[in-house]
């Protein structure tokens, strides 16, 4: 190294006289020794041996490598000193301080049971700064000028809610090709994909999320793999960077390397896993193979470590790392919280075993819709119980959910199982989030839990119960300010605070009654709990009994009937002064309604009585929008009628009619399948079905009665043709202008017989059109094309837009033409372009797409989704919500009617169709999450079926 030093060779010999004027040159002459004895050092050390010393190179970094290897398996968590900080890493400097004062406050300590009545919140730098009463030294530090003060006044604040499954800005909404980035097609296995290298923060539902009171998701990618990848935990609100890694909550402090990390202790990653993807034995294979490379990998670090630790550094080399396989290896090392899907109990016992074979934990089970029938081989599952994440009555959808149960979340809790409500958003608006626990709730998982299960318990599945889920002092500053109990039907979010920052704007509330501001006292399920369980899931939903002769009806608070002129409350005994009122029905016909002495002797046979129990007697429901009777597992083709040929694209076969072909949906009933006999219990007592179809003509649906056992018993078919259907659609593989062509030539261009005897009905008013239809735009066009065929025909044709999530866009439009509205679903969702411009209702609007139809004179009903047959049991609940989120301009009779008279005139059934059917709740009215409905009078049947 000297030599390098050395000046250029030149005749004459340097003088030390010259040296000397140079002292710079001696200096870095000093200097360059210094470091090279010091890199010598470094790099070579002696050490003894009996012959003679041998040399053996130490790394230079080999500190570095003794620090990385001595915390490669240590467990993520929160520093020591994080309960003491003062700031959250998440604080955004200018958020002001806030207090929130008089609050009842569900903090989610004491499992869920501690409830702090007329206490504050105190918020600043992002955490919560004190809880109960704030200490008058915190209040004093403040400028109270610059203090927001908000008085609850009693409301409810809760947590911020916490889904532990969402696909938020992965999945986007709208839906469109350029965003949609949930899925890999690349392979079975590929734990190196991220779910954050697609999150679209241009997502129009985080509002919409924000807005029902969710503040933390974890963002899991799709399930089209079998590990399709690495998930992120993300806090919903908008940032000033806007980008999708400052939407990130804790997450790893280097993504990649083997959970070695600089900063100690580490972070939890997350990881999905979907084991029944294809063939379930390859899948299962596939994670083994994948799980052994990550084997070797970690035994190879392990190998590494353990000489650097003795000091073997001969030949040592570099650290062992797999870009691919790194996920893995912390999975192993205890680093991963594990999201995984899984059905059945198949699927369950192959990923217990794999669990124990590779020595590794899991997080949670998702979906999981048979765990509730194997709680015991979930103990089995290494390390510790999974717990399990739950759709509250989403089943039978696909094959492996058909054994799903409502009764499942308690189920998992009395056996000491953790319970999480998700969404699995946008299969269900993680909006509505709440209304999972809701249910849950009403169908048997205590209150405490139900609230915990989307709020404390997610986060610590998750691992962030050190900062979200709960209200202490020093957690993150995620709170929601609620109008009612959270478990209430219809509970809606006043004020949503995320890192301490107020969400909403301009929120608009309603207030609610008393009855609403405490946790619902639900029915009593347990006879039908026990069922689920002894029959394996699938449990007998046909009625306990049917009664021919005299059933007569006590007790009850309210009766609702259609006297013909739409649904009326005829009776409520808060108003009623004097004996009490009976209702007697005979051969499934009600009789008689009145006091005991006047009924009872018009009738002189045998009776039943069923006592109400302060309960309620209404209508029976109708629904509307999805395959109900025509599928029985939508995912299984093998179980349902099927999809008509579409009319624009396909040619049909000449057998058929050819392009004439008019399709009836009664040829394609079935009857008894689970999701109509759950209806049947919930107070949904007639299907009005259209034939599948992906294209502009359905055919003409049908009416059936969702209890009956087959077609062939009397009052099993309401109607056979009920009303034509079409759909228009941006999304159609032909022009919105062909559609309408289409429809125009239907109606004045003449066609073949089967044409134009639908042609003549409809224009004759004997059956309505009902067209499928979101865009605001395309339904003026078909007002337009409505005016023009009455014009050129005299025809006044009755006209109903179905799904029509943008309608109230055109509510004075569409009500001065006389078109009705069937919304589908009851609480519209931007799931495609032309469903983007909803009217979302409070707490982001003050007014709801019904309440603003309903005030331009439009009839209205409500329906499901196209797809979620499941979904129809629900239908009580969403008239009932419908009518909350109005602010009292929708009685309980307008509610019901929603679902029932309105929907009879809006798809033209038969004149007295609801009034057919009378429903039986106890505790309360079918609008209510204290009834139960206890018993159906079918007057078409001659019957009074108990359940």
């Amino acid at each position: 190294m000297e030599k390098a030093i050395i000046a250029p060779h030149s005749e004459e010999r340097p003088s030390r006289v010259k040296l000397r004027q140079h002292p710079l040159l001696r200096a870095a002459l000093a200097f360059s020794l210094l470091v090279a004895c010091g890199y010598a050092s470094l790099f070579t050390a002696y050490t003894a041996s009996r012959g003679a010393g041998t040399r053996v190179k130490v790394p230079i970094n080999a500190h570095e490598i003794i620090q990385k290897c001595a915390h490669l398996n240590d467990i993520p968590g929160p520093p020591p000193n994080f309960g003491s900080r003062k700031e959250s890493d998440r604080y955004v400097p200018g958020t002001k301080p806030t207090w929130i004062k008089n609050a009842t406050i569900w903090t989610g300590n004491i499992d869920g049971l501690e409830v702090i009545l007329e206490g504050d919140l105190f918020l600043d730098k992002g955490i919560i700064k004190a809880v109960g009463k704030v200490p008058a030294q915190i209040l004093n530090a403040y400028d109270h000028d610059y203090l927001s003060v908000i008085d609850a006044n009693g409301s409810w604040v809760s947590p911020g809610i916490v889904d532990l499954h969402s696909h938020l800005g992965d999945y986007s909404s709208p839906k469109l090709r350029g965003s949609d980035d949930t899925n890999s097609g690349k392979g079975l296995v590929q734990p190196w994909l991220r779910s954050l290298d697609s999150l679209n923060t241009h997502d129009d539902a985080y509002q919409l999320s924000i807005a029902g009171g969710v503040t933390t998701s974890v963002i899991l990618p799709g399930s089209a793999n079998a590990i399709g990848g690495q998930a992120f935990v993300i806090k919903l609100r908008p940032t000033e960077e806007r980008s999708p890694s400052s939407m990130l909550l804790e997450p790893p402090f280097t993504f990649n390397g083997s959970g070695i990390e600089e900063v100690q202790p580490p972070r939890w990653r997350q990881l999905k896993y979907v084991p029944y993807v294809f063939i379930l034995v390859d899948t299962i294979w596939a994670y083994r193979q994948g799980y052994e490379e990550a084997r070797k990998l970690k035994v190879k670090q392990d190998a590494y470590c353990e000489k650097a630790a003795t000091k073997q550094w001969d030949g040592l080399g570099d650290f062992p790392e797999d870009l691919r396989w790194e996920a893995l290896v912390d999975v192993l090392r205890g680093k991963v919280k594990i999201q995984n899907h899984c059905y059945e109990a198949v699927d369950l016992d192959g990923i217990v075993r794999l669990t124990n074979e590779f020595k590794f934990p899991i997080a949670a089970f998702h979906h999981a819709h048979e765990t509730y029938l194997v709680p015991e081989l979930l103990k089995k599952a290494y390390g510790h119980t999974p717990a399990v994440a739950l759709f509250a009555t989403n089943a039978r959808y696909k094959r492996e959910s058909y054994r799903g149960s409502e009764f499942a979340p308690r189920i998992l809790t009395d056996n000491g199982i953790q319970v999480v409500m998700k969404s699995d958003h946008p299969v269900l608006n993680s909006r509505f989030l709440m209304y999972e626990a809701q249910q849950a709730h009403y169908f048997g998982l205590a209150s405490n839990l139900a609230l915990a299960s989307v709020t404390s318990t997610p986060a610590q599945i998750m691992g962030q119960d050190h900062r979200i889920g709960y209200i202490r002092k020093g957690f993150d500053a995620d709170v929601v300010i609620w109008d009612s109990h959270p478990l209430a039907v219809g509970a809606t979010p006043k004020q949503v605070f995320i890192d301490g920052i107020a969400q909403l704007k301009k929120p608009f509330a309603f207030p609610k009654s008393d009855v609403l501001q405490r946790a619902p006292e639900t029915p009593n399920f347990d006879e039908e709990t026990k069922a689920a369980l002894e029959y394996d899931g699938l449990p007998p939903l046909e009625p306990k009994e049917s009664i021919s002769d005299v059933v007569i009806f006590q007790n009850f608070d309210s009766l609702f009937l259609d006297m013909g002129n739409g649904v009326e409350q005829i009776f409520t005994a808060e108003n009623y002064v004097g004996e009490s009122q009976i209702a007697v029905v005979q051969n499934g016909k009600l009789a008689c309604i009145g006091t005991t002495g006047v009924c009872i002797t018009s009738v002189n046979v045998d009776s039943r009585t069923v006592d109400l129990q302060g309960g309620s007697l209404a209508p029976g429901l109708v629904s509307y929008g999805s395959p109900l009777g025509l599928v029985h597992i939508a995912g299984e083709e093998s179980t349902q009628d099927g999809d008509v040929f579409d009319s624009l694209m396909d040619k049909l076969p000449t057998i058929l009619g050819g392009n004439t072909a008019v399709i009836r949906a009664v040829d394609g009933l079935q009857f008894a399948t689970r999701d109509a006999l759950l209806a049947y219990r919930s107070g949904v007592t007639t299907g009005v079905t259209a034939p599948c179809s992906s294209g502009l003509l359905a055919g003409l649906s049908t009416a059936f009665n969702t209890g009956a056992a087959h077609k062939l018993i009397e009052g099993a078919v309401v109607q056979d043709e009920v009303a034509l259907h079409v759909s228009l659609s941006l999304s159609s593989s032909v022009s919105v202008s062909t559609q309408i062509a289409t429809l125009r030539r239907l109606f004045l261009g003449g066609g073949a017989k089967g044409e134009l005897e639908a042609q003549c009905a409809l224009a004759q008013g004997k059956i309505p059109l009902v067209i499928g239809v979101h865009s605001a735009d395309i339904m003026a066009s078909l007002i337009q094309l409505k005016s023009e065929i009455t014009k050129e025909t005299g025809s006044k044709i009755q006209m109903t837009f179905a799904g029509a999530s943008e309608a109230h866009m055109l509510a004075k439009e569409i009500g001065a033409a006389g078109v009705g509205v069937i919304l589908s679903p009851a609480r519209s969702f931007p799931f495609f372009w032309d469903m983007r411009r909803i009217l979302p209702g409070p707490p982001l609007t003050q007014h709801s797409a019904v309440s603003t139809l309903l005030a331009h004179n439009v009839t209205v009903g409500v329906g499901v989704n196209f797809d979620e047959s499941w979904a129809v049991r629900n239908t009580r609940f969403d008239v009932s919500w419908a009518s909350l989120e109005a602010g009292g301009e929708i009685s309980k009779a307008g509610a019901i009617a929603l679902a029932s008279s309105n929907l009879e005139i809006l798809l033209g059934l038969a004149s007295g169709t609801v009034s057919s059917n009378l429903i039986a709740t106890t505790g309360g009215t079918v609008l209510d999450f204290e009834s139960k409905v206890v018993a159906v009078a079918s007057a078409k049947r001659g019957v009074v079926d108990l359940f």
